[in-house]
């Protein structure tokens, strides 16, 4: 985030985007304090002219997150952009901050904590896998949106990796897949290994439905995040289940366990940057992405600008 907003005024959101994820994050407001949390405007060019404070969420298609990104910053507006970041690690260093959703959810921090006790001795392995059916969508599956399966959904299962190690730099990584027609990735399955012989598989698929879950295997013991793993309300270390329940929304949401954007919005009101999510972290985490897309043949236009 650019800028840091007072305590003692709610934090005003505007809205660049009018679509799926932009309704649930307006409904999450709503499970918010008003004193603390107020969506004020849709943001259109006009409102750009305004010299009114405002921490805008970017949820518009992943193609457009560097150029809008770009015209908000500079206009003077914080900005709390939905992942991907950008389309390659290029654009991304344009920008400030990414939306993954993910870290701020009390049982990821409760995964952080476990690890930092070494509750499950040393991290020897980690798992995860995100398949959802979603071959019917365009968004999906057009290069010319920014589709395919890594940008949307195997983004969740890297940055997981990244929260366990860290934010540590893989020693290697070996990436394969298969591409639609359209020339984006279907499915894809990484492998990581990282210092001191620990090793991470990642594998997703917009074609077919995965368990979506994640497992943490140490020498002492592991940790499950169960799925929904990117907006999880459960987790089982070694074999004690843990809940950390939703707030209900007051209208009907696109996508599972919306309400848990609460946290990251949360999140932008307390810091500039948040250390569950710094920068240099979304760097690396876009820079694997990268090189994942070069290894699977995923070429998109804005990689030959």
């Amino acid at each position: 985030m650019m800028g840091k907003t007072s305590f003692n005024t709610a934090t005003r959101w505007g809205l660049c985007g009018a679509g799926k994820i932009s309704h649930d994050f307006s409904v999450t407001m709503k499970t918010l304090p008003p004193e603390d949390h107020r969506v004020s405007a849709l943001i259109l060019t006009t409102v750009l002219a305004e010299q009114e404070r405002y921490v805008v969420h970017l949820g518009v298609l992943h193609t457009e997150h560097w150029r809008v990104g770009l015209l908000l910053l500079e206009a003077g507006k914080n900005v709390l952009c939905e992942k991907p970041f950008a389309m390659n690690a290029r654009q991304l260093k344009d920008l400030v901050e990414e939306a993954i959703w993910s870290r701020c959810f009390p049982v990821h921090a409760e995964v952080r904590r476990l690890l930092q006790e070494e509750a499950v001795g040393e991290v020897k392995l980690v798992t995860d896998c995100f398949g959802s059916r979603q071959l019917h969508i365009p968004r999906w599956v057009e290069k010319e949106l920014g589709g395919g399966a890594l940008l949307d959904i195997g983004v969740y299962c890297l940055q997981f990796v990244l929260m366990v190690f860290n934010g540590e730099r893989p020693e290697s990584i070996q990436a394969t897949g298969v591409l639609l027609d359209s020339g984006v990735d279907e499915s894809v399955i990484v492998v990581m290994k990282f210092s001191r012989k620990r090793m991470a598989v990642c594998a997703f698929s917009i074609a077919a439905q995965l368990p979506n879950d994640a497992i943490i295997s140490g020498t002492e013991g592991s940790v499950q995040v169960l799925g929904p793993m990117h907006c999880p309300t459960e987790c089982v270390v070694n074999d004690r289940e843990t809940e950390h329940p939703l707030p209900e929304p007051c209208l009907p949401l696109n996508f599972t366990n919306s309400t848990g954007l609460l946290y990251e919005a949360e999140e932008v009101r307390r810091l500039k940057e948040s250390p569950r999510m710094p920068l240099a972290e979304s760097v690396l985490l876009t820079e694997i992405m990268d090189e994942i897309r070069e290894q699977v043949g995923v070429i998109f236009n804005q990689d030959r600008q």
